[in-house]
């Protein structure tokens, strides 16, 4: 505990004044980097660095929106870059554009881009972190539980030949079980997943029970699965906490190293998420488990 604090007290100092504010702080950014097509669909990603060289694991970002909504725009780990890791922000199809398991192709594509091209940006690509928020924390864990799953890989992208795997996973109040989700929702969980789920799915998950299992990184857990870090807030209206807990027994039944941070009082997302406590349990989880050598 006194190390997160002290990590605390130097991410501070990075973190804007308000908000988000990513911007702010971000050293280098090149924007709109083309990672696969589909169609004639460009798939683009953002990619933030630090001012300065490092050999710190590039962590992939997923932004949340109820899988219909949000782009690459919305990037809230800046004191990270600060600190030291590179962030590859992806934009991947929406649910309005298409159906799952096309978000899972997208991201994974993304992973294999940046390992067969990392080296023009400097980036050390031999240890990849997925992270997300949201509907992002979801797919964030499904890419890091899904390594080497047929119906999961799919063909995106120009780089069939390199690997998709991450080396640790860290979700921010996403979803683990698409078969439970909706029991454990709240009427205004309700109102958001229930047409999300629509979207995404094509239906809801008691009508395609085995597209809710294949979407659902619960049931991929097994013993190769990379370290796991769950933030969650016990108040969260939208994602329930019992989707953190669950994700959090599949790993814990096979003794899978995970840690779950409870993020007392909180909701949905907001600004206590990114703050400077908070980012620095994301370091710590880091350095703990991908120790730079």
């Amino acid at each position: 505990m006194k190390r997160v604090l002290v990590l605390a007290l130097l991410l501070a100092r990075w973190m804007p004044e308000t908000g988000h504010g990513a911007e702010a702080t971000v050293a280098r950014v090149d924007r709109d980097i083309e990672y696969a097509r589909v169609g004639e669909l460009a798939l683009k990603l953002d990619l933030h660095r630090p001012n300065r060289d490092t050999t710190q694991p590039l962590i992939v970002w997923v932004h949340g929106g109820a899988w219909r909504s949000g782009s690459k725009e919305s990037m809230p780990l800046g004191p990270l870059v600060e600190a030291g890791y590179p962030v590859a922000s992806v934009d991947y199809r929406l649910s309005t554009q298409a159906r799952f398991p096309a978000q899972i192709h997208d991201i994974k594509a993304a992973v294999r881009f940046l390992r067969a091209s990392g080296s023009q940006w400097h980036l050390s690509t031999k240890t990849i972190v997925i992270a997300g928020d949201s509907a992002g924390g979801h797919l964030a864990a499904l890419v890091g539980v899904s390594n080497g799953h047929a119906e999961l890989e799919g063909s995106v992208g120009a780089h069939p030949g390199q690997r998709s795997e991450v080396q640790a996973i860290v979700s921010f109040y996403g979803g683990s079980d698409l078969t439970t989700i909706l029991q454990q929702s709240t009427p205004k969980g309700l109102s958001v997943r229930v047409p999300a789920l629509d979207l995404l799915l094509g239906g809801q998950p008691d009508a395609v029970p085995e597209l809710a299992r294949l979407a659902s990184p619960v049931f991929h857990v097994d013993p190769t699965d990379p370290p796991l870090l769950l933030l969650h807030g016990d108040q969260d209206p939208q994602m329930p906490i019992n989707q953190a807990h669950e994700l959090m027994g599949a790993y814990r039944k096979l003794k899978l190293p995970a840690q779950f941070e409870v993020v007392y009082g909180a909701a949905h997302g907001g600004a206590q998420f990114y703050d400077a406590e908070r980012l620095a349990v994301v370091k710590a989880f880091l350095d703990r488990h991908l120790p730079v050598r």
